[in-house]
């Protein structure tokens, strides 16, 4: 009984483990195939987030491709647009040296015409000139044989020999030497006249001597450098706002050309040149160069150059020693800072012959402070001549009697180029010394074309008359040596040569200062002792 329930709780046992074993390879079976659906279902759905991305990657990549193909489309266009304009800018400028180098070619060949031209004239002249020689040759020969035969015919004439005519001519020649004694009394009674003459040169050399400016001629400044023709393009900006913005707020005209490297300024009013030509240098060190700014700048600059205006004619007042001018007389004579006259500076010139004319005053005994005063302001009227009708001398008279100035300091004005009769010594101590500085070497300058034409001119006024044999025009073209010929020019033709001369010189020549006119008479008698 006892075994029999042993075996059947062994039995149970058993079962219940065979149970628990079974349960537990059913649950482990069952959690195998959970678990493979659950994979199985990951995977699908990893699969298909797969699928999806690979989709949108290949989506974008098309995308992206597209953006580059048309990228790259934009940049071949613009750098096919930037090759056409290279490639046009580079034949404009090989057009421009082709059509310069055509004309320099046509100048070449219509001067290789006209020195042909010349040298079948210099033959034809050579011919001629040879001619001549021939036939004056023959004439002098002609003429030996006429002397003699004259000489012949007065001995049989006159019942004399040739030594009694000597003594003739002696006696001639005695009353010659008479008549030219009474001349050298008259020639030493005019040259006591002209004492007074070298005293008033002595005054004047006395006053430049004391004067001695230090200054020399000026030109005016009419172009800005540039860094680099980079800068040109900003200058200009977009479809041409910035030159145009410039030119608006200055009143100056910008000309932009081949020039490398440089802007030139073109403009009547030497204070509003001065002004663009301040406010675009600043705009190039500045670097931001646009409408707005361009207008800032010229504003500020018109600030600047008023000041500096105001104390120019401040400084050249007190420089001059002169007081109670009028502010606004002080600003017009200021603008003259900027004010040239053949490369002279005004202002420079102006107060050079307040000096000159104070120096002159102080020896002769005049009134200084009026002529100081009246050289100053002679030229007043070329700050504004640009913007007032009327000559200087005129703008000059209203603005000095419009602000209180002294009637006799207008006189020096008005009277300083000769347009009215004066009636002080002032204002004529005033005009010399304006001739004085203006026609100084080196207080002017004028083109080398002109200067070398009025030499020209000069030289060929002189040997237009007969009996010159030569001229040569010296000293800057401030003299005008002229070689007679003795034997058709005597001294007295000589002294009405000069006196011609000069007038035809003043009638027919614009020139500063005064010209010499130097006639030279000179006789040679050579012999040869054998």
């Amino acid at each position: 009984m006892n075994s029999n329930l042993n075996l059947l709780l062994a039995i149970s046992s058993t079962v219940s483990i065979l149970i628990g074993v079974g349960s537990a390879l059913a649950g482990i079976i069952l959690g195998v195939v959970i678990n493979k659906q659950m994979v199985a279902t990951k995977y699908g759905k990893a699969k298909y987030t797969a699928t999806k991305i690979l989709e949108d990657a290949l989506s974008e990549v098309k995308t992206m491709k597209k953006e580059a193909v048309l990228e790259a489309k934009e940049e071949a266009h613009a750098i096919k647009m930037e090759l056409d304009k290279e490639l046009r800018d580079r034949r404009s400028e090989v057009q421009r040296i082709e059509d310069r180098l055509a004309q320099k070619e046509e100048f070449m060949t219509k001067k290789e015409e006209m020195l042909d031209k010349k040298q079948d004239n210099l033959e034809h002249s050579k011919e001629q000139i040879d001619k001549k020689q021939d036939e004056i040759e023959l004439l002098r020969e002609n003429l030996v044989k006429d002397k003699e035969q004259v000489f012949k015919e007065l001995e049989k004439v006159s019942q004399m020999t040739r030594e009694e005519a000597k003594q003739g001519l002696i006696i001639a020649f005695e009353e010659e030497a008479k008549r030219e004694a009474a001349k050298l009394v008259r020639e030493i009674t005019e040259e006591a006249k002209e004492d007074a003459d070298k005293k008033a040169r002595n005054i004047i050399t006395l006053a430049v001597q004391k004067c001695a400016a230090d200054h020399s001629s000026e030109i005016t400044v009419s172009s800005v450098a540039l860094p680099n023709d980079e800068v040109k393009g900003r200058i200009i900006g977009r479809e041409g706002r910035n030159i145009r913005a410039l030119e608006a707020a200055t009143g100056v005209d910008l000309i932009i050309d081949d020039t490398p490297e440089a802007v030139v300024l073109s403009a009547f009013d030497p204070v509003r040149r001065e002004i663009a030509k301040i406010a675009l240098e600043k705009l190039i060190l500045d670097g931001r160069i646009h409408p707005a700014r361009i207008e800032e700048m010229v504003e500020k600059v018109k600030k600047e150059v008023a000041v500096t205006i105001k104390e120019a004619g401040e400084k050249a007042a007190m420089d001059a020693d002169i007081h109670n001018l009028h502010p606004e007389i002080l600003r017009v004579l200021g603008r003259l800072k900027y004010r040239t006259s053949y490369g002279q500076n005004v202002l420079n010139h102006s107060l050079e012959v307040s000096h000159l004319a104070g120096l002159m005053a102080t020896e002769l005994g005049a009134n200084v402070k009026v002529a100081k005063r009246g050289g100053l302001l002679h030229d007043l009227g070329k700050a504004v001549d640009h913007e007032v009708e009327g000559t200087h001398v005129s703008i000059g008279v209203n603005l000095a009697r419009k602000h209180g100035e002294n009637e006799a300091v207008i006189h020096c004005i008005e009277a300083h180029h000769g347009d009215v009769e004066f009636n002080s010594i002032e204002a004529i101590l005033v005009q010399a010394a304006d001739a004085i500085s203006s026609s100084r070497p080196g207080a002017r300058r004028e083109s080398l074309e002109n200067y070398i034409k009025r030499l020209q001119d000069l030289e060929k006024i002189a040997t237009s008359y007969e009996g010159v044999e030569n001229a040569f025009a010296i000293q800057a073209g401030r003299e005008v040596r002229i070689i007679v010929q003795p034997e058709k020019i005597n001294d007295e033709a000589a002294i009405f040569l000069a006196k011609e001369i000069a007038k035809k010189i003043e009638e027919e020549l614009d020139y500063p200062g005064h010209i010499k006119v130097n006639v030279i008479r000179e006789s040679r008698s050579v012999q040869y002792a054998k």
